[in-house]
């Protein structure tokens, strides 16, 4: 179905473990606004997209929020790894690593774990598409609030490059909108 390129879209480095950003950050694997809700929102609503040009659209960003889920998840590993267990109760992540070591899991930044109410379809294609502009947004934001938590100029690379892709997801999104909303007024659907 896909071609799967075992190569990160952006190169992911951190200057030094930091198990507190790492607790910050996992919210963008695991949280409400995170890319695994967003990755299963966009893979859901494919379905009832009333157009192949907005199945297409929702097919494309989700897979890509896939390889977001990646990146991000790289990142918490890489600011875990080689920490010293002193960090990581420090960081008050050791409810964390007394389940899951230094193994990610899907949770927000206060251990919450995912749950599928993240996720929102109704199966009205304009209202899903609204839905998925706000979570760009929302997206978007927790992204620059994560950037002001870190110094590392390293993780505020790869936090801008994502935190740029939501905006670009923004845009699809809008126009897949009006794409949408012109076909359902030509087939009078509204």
């Amino acid at each position: 179905m896909w071609v799967y390129e075992k190569k990160l879209q952006i190169p992911v480095r951190v200057s030094a473990p930091d198990p507190r950003m790492a607790k910050y950050i996992i919210t963008q694997y695991g949280g409400p606004e995170g890319e695994l809700s967003a990755s299963l929102r966009y893979l859901n609503m494919r379905y009832t997209m009333p157009t192949a040009m907005a199945k297409g659209v929702l097919t494309d960003i989700g897979t890509e929020e896939l390889a977001h889920m990646e990146i991000v998840a790289t990142l918490v590993y890489k600011l875990i790894e080689g920490a010293p267990i002193e960090a990581i109760k420090a960081a008050d992540l050791g409810s964390h690593y007394a389940d899951h070591g230094r193994a990610l899991y899907w949770e927000n930044a206060a251990g919450v774990p995912w749950v599928a109410a993240y996720v929102s379809a109704t199966g009205d294609p304009v209202a899903d598409l609204h839905e998925n502009l706000a979570a760009e947004q929302k997206a978007r934001a927790v992204y620059e609030n994560l950037l002001h938590l870190t110094d590392d100029p390293q993780v505020k690379d790869v936090l801008r490059w994502l935190r740029e892709r939501e905006v670009v997801h923004f845009q699809r999104f809008g126009e897949t909108l009006m794409h949408v909303e012109d076909y359902m007024k030509k087939k009078k659907v509204f």
